[in-house]
């Protein structure tokens, strides 16, 4: 495979992991999420509502 392909992915994991904490939601947990499911982790993250601390 292209090696640009798994640069794109990696750079994908990325940017959700900055979504998801923006979100007060673990960053780790979904840059892991998101380099098996993708694109699909960016759809679920858009929709997910912003978690407030209580």
């Amino acid at each position: 495979m292209d090696s640009g392909y798994f640069v794109g992915w990696g750079t994908l994991a990325l940017i959700n992991a900055g979504l998801a904490q923006g979100k007060n939601r673990s960053g780790l947990n979904w840059f892991l999420i998101s380099l098996f499911i993708g694109p699909l982790a960016t759809f679920i993250l858009l929709f997910v509502e912003k978690k407030y601390n209580e």
